[in-house]
């Protein structure tokens, strides 16, 4: 069990008996009453986000999370499906859980995979992801009026802001944790 204080961003929790990360947390004591710490939590199984206020003593459960490798295969729909790299088992996530970071994968990606009571429930992405710029504005000699960025899009969709001199086919490495740019492939 966990005293409030000891909830910090990244920790993964149970919360109502479903397993939480916990996105963002506030801590506050005003005067006389009881330390209060506001959480945003994100639900692993269903990525829905909440907001939780947990009171002076309460106590929190940590969620037996473990992790192992596994590699992304393809999308079907709204599945994304994957394969253990241990077990060679494979299984799906949908969009909803995955969210956001489903804009950094592409096939052959490696990803660690989130296991709660036996069974795959998210995924963790790598740091850095390197991604093909599918459309990109020409970047105009003497456009450093802005300071020399031009928005591209990569292969997944996903849209980042990058150096004048990236263009269409070029390979990017971008941070996941951020969504930036970094380098050159």
């Amino acid at each position: 069990m966990l005293n409030i204080t000891e909830i910090k961003t990244g920790k993964k929790i149970l919360h109502n008996n479903e397993p939480y990360v916990v996105l963002d947390y506030q801590h506050s004591k005003i005067g006389r009453g009881g330390a209060v710490m506001r959480t945003k939590l994100k639900s692993l199984l269903s990525g829905t986000i909440i907001d939780y206020a947990y009171q002076g003593a309460d106590k929190v459960e940590e969620a037996e999370i473990s992790k192992s490798n596994a590699q992304y295969l393809y999308r079907e729909g709204d599945e994304y499906q994957f394969m253990d790299m241990a077990t060679y088992d494979q299984f799906s996530l949908t969009k909803n859980v995955l969210g956001e970071m489903a804009l950094y994968l592409v096939e052959g990606t490696e990803v660690s995979i989130l296991n709660w009571n036996g069974r795959p429930i998210n995924v963790e992405l790598p740091v850095k992801v390197t991604l093909t710029v599918t459309d990109a504005p020409p970047g105009l000699k003497g456009d450093t009026a802005s300071g020399g960025d031009k928005v591209v899009t990569l292969e997944t969709g996903l849209t980042v802001t990058t150096p004048l001199f990236v263009k269409q086919g070029d390979r990017i490495i971008i941070n996941t944790e951020k969504g930036t740019y970094v380098s050159r492939a």
